[in-house]
C-alpha cells in the first residue's frame, strides 16, 4: 500500500533525534500513512542549507535555529516554523583532562555543580591569564544553538566573559571528541553520546550540564519550511501524531534498550549501545571515576517536552540580542513569537485527548518542583524549571529581561 504522504527529513547523529528517527524506523509513522525518509547530515549548516533550498520538508533542528533562518541570520533566509520539540535536556559541557585537573586545583569536585565549577573555571582562566598562556578555546555546534547561549549564560553567570576570556569556536558534534583528543579545542558544549564518548575514551571530564544550568530547558526541536506546512496541512498533522506516538515510546524505560540498540546502528550513530544508555538513564560517567545521576537529564516526552513553548522561542530570542546576532526591534521581536507554533500541535494532537497545556507561554524559571497545571485533555505536570543563578524570564516583561542582562554584562566588563 502506498503512503498517503511522503515526507523527508534531516537528522544530526545525536541521540535527540530518537523520537524522529523512532519515528520512520519503528513504525509510528507508516501507521499515520506517512512514508518518511530520513537523511543523516554531518553539520547544523548542511542541515539549515538543505531544507532552506527545499531538499527537506523538516528536519531535527537546534532549537534556536528555525528564528535564526526566520529572522535573515542564516546565509539562505527562509522561513521555517516549529510545531513540535523533540525533547528536553542532553547536552554536557566537557574539558580536556588538564583543564579539569586545573579546575580541580581551584575547588571543582566531580559533582556537576554549575556555579562550583565555573568558578574553579574562572580562577583558572584568570590564572592563566597572569602567565601569558592563550585562551582556552571552547567549541559549540552551531552559533545559533541552545549549546553556544547556555554556555555563554553559564560563563557569564560565574563572571567570564565568554566574548574576551575564551575564544568559542564551531565544531561539528561527531567531531568534538577528536578536535579535543587532538589537542585543538580545551572544552565543548554538545549533546550525547559526544560528552560520555570522550569519558569512555580517557581524554575528557563532564564537569556540568544542561539539565542543571536550566532544569527542564528546550533543546531540539523539528524544525518544518513554512511554505510546505500551509500546502501539507494534514500531512503535518499525521506527522505530529507519529511523533506524539514515539515520544510517549521513547520515554518509556522498558524500551530503553531497544531504543539504545537502533540508535547504535551505522546509520544513525554507529557507537557501542553502551555509550548510549547514560543519557536514557541519566547516570552519567563523568571521568575519572566519577558517576552522578542527573534528575531529568533527558526528557523526550514527559513534563509537555514536546509542545513548543513561545517562551522558549523569546528566551532564545533575547540570547541572540545579548550576544550582539542581532537587534530588538518590534518586528524581530513578532517574527521570533510567530516561530513556535503551539497551535499546530494542538490541532494535531487534539484528537488524540493528550494533555495540552492552557496557554502558550509560560514564565521560565519559576517552578521549583514539578507543578500540575491547567490543562485540556489529560493531566499535565511541568517542572522543575529553574536556572542554576536564580533568574525568571518571564517573557511579558522582556524588554526588561534584555535591559538587565545589558546591564549586568556591562558590569563585568
Amino acid at each position: 500500500m502506498t503512503a498517503a504522504h511522503q515526507i523527508t527529513a534531516g537528522f544530526m547523529p545525536l541521540f535527540d533525534s530518537a523520537v524522529l528517527v523512532a519515528a520512520g524506523e519503528l513504525g509510528f509513522a507508516a501507521r499515520e500513512g506517512i512514508e518518511l525518509t530520513l537523511h543523516r547530515e554531518t553539520s547544523w549548516a548542511n542541515i539549515r542549507d538543505r531544507i532552506a533550498i527545499g531538499h527537506f520538508h523538516l528536519a531535527h533542528m537546534l532549537g534556536p535555529m528555525p528564528l535564526a533562518c526566520s529572522l535573515g541570520l542564516t546565509p539562505i533566509a527562509s522561513e521555517t516554523i516549529v510545531p513540535f520539540s523533540l525533547s528536553l535536556g542532553g547536552n554536557c559541557v566537557t574539558v580536556s583532562n588538564v583543564v579539569w585537573d586545573g579546575m580541580a586545583a581551584h575547588g571543582a569536585e566531580p559533582d556537576l555543580d554549575p556555579a562550583r565549577a565555573g568558578a574553579a573555571l574562572g580562577a583558572l582562566i584568570r590564572g592563566r591569564a597572569t602567565t601569558g598562556s592563550e585562551p582556552l578555546r571552547f567549541a559549540v555546534v552551531h552559533p545559533h544553538s541552545g549549546h553556544n547561549y547556555e554556555l555563554r549564560y553559564w560563563l557569564a553567570a560565574c563572571g567570564i566573559d565568554p566574548e574576551r576570556d575564551i575564544e568559542i569556536v564551531i565544531v561539528p558534534p561527531p567531531f568534538m571528541a577528536d578536535a579535543l583528543a587532538a589537542g585543538r579545542i580545551d572544552g565543548y558544549c554538545v549533546g550525547e553520546p559526544w560528552n560520555s564518548a570522550a569519558v569512555a575514551a580517557g581524554i575528557g571530564h563532564i564537569v556540568t550540564v544542561k539539565a542543571l544550568l536550566w532544569r527542564n530547558s528546550p533543546e531540539k526541536v523539528v524544525g518544518v519550511r513554512k511554505a510546505w506546512a500551509e500546502e501539507n496541512p494534514e500531512a503535518l498533522a499525521a506527522l505530529l501524531r507519529a511523533l506524539h506516538h514515539s515520544a510517549r515510546w521513547c520515554q518509556d524505560p522498558a524500551n530503553h534498550a531497544e531504543l539504545a540498540a537502533l540508535m547504535a546502528g551505522p546509520g544513525f550513530l554507529g557507537l557501542p549501545a553502551a555509550v548510549q544508555m547514560p543519557i536514557l538513564t541519566g547516570r552519567l560517567k563523568l571521568g575519572g571515576g566519577a558517576e552522578r545521576a542527573i534528575p531529568d537529564f533527558f526528557v523526550p516526552f514527559d513534563k509537555a517536552a514536546n509542545f513548543p513553548w513561545k517562551s522558549h522561542a523569546l528566551w532564545f530570542y533575547t540570547q541572540m540580542v545579548r550576544w550582539g546576532q542581532l537587534a530588538h526591534t518590534p518586528a524581530n521581536l513578532a517574527i521570533a513569537w510567530n516561530c513556535y507554533r503551539p497551535d499546530l500541535y494542538r490541532s494535531a494532537l487534539k484528537p488524540l485527548g493528550v494533555a495540552l497545556p492552557g496557554a502558550n507561554a509560560k514564565v521560565e524559571g519559576a517552578l521549583k518542583a514539578g507543578t500540575p497545571v491547567g490543562s485540556a485533555g489529560a493531566s499535565l505536570v511541568l517542572g522543575p524549571d529553574g536556572f542554576f543563578d536564580g533568574q525568571i524570564f518571564d517573557p511579558d516583561e522582556i524588554e526588561a529581561y534584555i535591559a538587565g542582562q545589558k546591564h549586568a554584562d556591562s558590569l563585568a566588563q
